[in-house]
């Protein structure tokens, strides 16, 4: 679904910032702390993270186009997992959801999210039974609050509602609603080289490649996996993106499965692409955070929609 689909048009939130007045008279409008888009009524609904399944086999996802912030990150092999951060707005439904991997833990701690998996890796499985992260696993609750859908096959098939969600949540105690620290938001246009498309190579094979395109119309990229647009499988909305961020970061395999490391603390080389332009950053792990910085500053993201995708070596990254 959607190989022949060119750049499909869909409602865009409006991504001017709100500026603060000079003024003594600051205004009281209320920004999404996740995307810095205008919000109405609360915004402190607590982060909920969920793993997405990005298998071939797994997509079309449902859910993500709803997704304040997506982490792309390598499993074993060539497959990537997406970690999908949701704040300002929420989807019927996720998934198909997979099994949880240390870092990407790290990197839902980052937010105080609460963290959905189904499955875990031995490193994962110590990790959440210290109690240091709220979590649901859909182990747990196979039948119950995950379900199977019958059009694909185990361990590509198991979803969640955020209705079931909620339910687990409040079985277990955890609360939802948070104090989410804001990320920064530039107000100025960005500058730098050209890049209207972005390539990403995680390997040879045709479906672990990953590209974006930018529609200066839309002020938005949309993202492709083996060349077939990434849209929602229950509406096909397309994903519609406003800050792609590419960092590098050590790569380890450390068991016979082909399970990783990565070294998510140090920091180093990047790319960031904001309205079809790039430009080279640092990324600092900011507690728990990854961030781009120019020259000790931080660089603020567009207001809106945020991938940020994790590759062992720039040289894997085309525009």
């Amino acid at each position: 679904m959607g190989g022949c689909m060119h750049e499909v048009k869909a409602p865009q939130p409006n991504p001017s910032p709100v500026e603060t007045p000079k003024h003594q008279n600051i205004s009281t409008q209320q920004v999404f702390p996740l995307t810095g888009l205008p919000a109405e009524g609360a915004v402190n609904h607590r982060v909920i993270a969920v793993m997405v399944n990005n298998h071939p086999k797994a997509r079309p996802q449902s859910g993500l186009q709803k997704a304040d912030i997506v982490y792309e990150v390598l499993a074993e092999g060539d497959i990537t997992r997406l970690l999908a951060l949701y704040q300002s707005e929420f989807p019927k439904k996720v998934g198909p959801v997979r099994s949880a991997r240390d870092y990407y833990i790290e990197l839902s701690n980052g937010y105080h999210a609460l963290y959905v998996c189904h499955g875990w890796s031995p490193e994962a499985k110590a990790m959440l039974e210290s109690g240091t992260t709220d979590y649901l696993n859909g182990l747990f609750y196979d039948g119950t609050l995950f379900k199977r859908v019958s059009f694909r096959t185990a361990p590509h098939n198991s979803y969640i509602t955020f209705a079931n969600i909620k339910k687990g949540a409040a079985e277990k105690g955890y609360l939802l609603q948070d104090h989410i620290d804001p990320l920064p938001f530039r107000i100025d246009a960005p500058k730098g080289e050209q890049a209207d498309k972005i390539d990403i190579i995680y390997s040879h094979r045709g479906y672990a490649q990953v590209q974006y395109k930018y529609a200066p119309d839309q002020k938005s990229y949309f993202r492709y996996s083996a060349g077939e647009q990434t849209i929602d499988y229950d509406t096909h909305d397309p994903i519609q993106i406003q800050n792609v961020l590419v960092i590098a970061a050590k790569h380890n395999v450390i068991d016979s499965s082909g399970r990783r490391s990565i070294d998510l603390v140090s920091g180093g080389s990047g790319y960031l692409f904001q309205n079809g332009i790039v430009k080279q950053i640092e990324w600092e792990n900011v507690n728990g955070r990854i961030l781009p910085y120019e020259n000790g500053a931080p660089v603020g993201f567009m207001p809106g929609k945020t991938w940020i995708n994790v590759v062992p070596d720039l040289n894997i990254v085309k525009w």
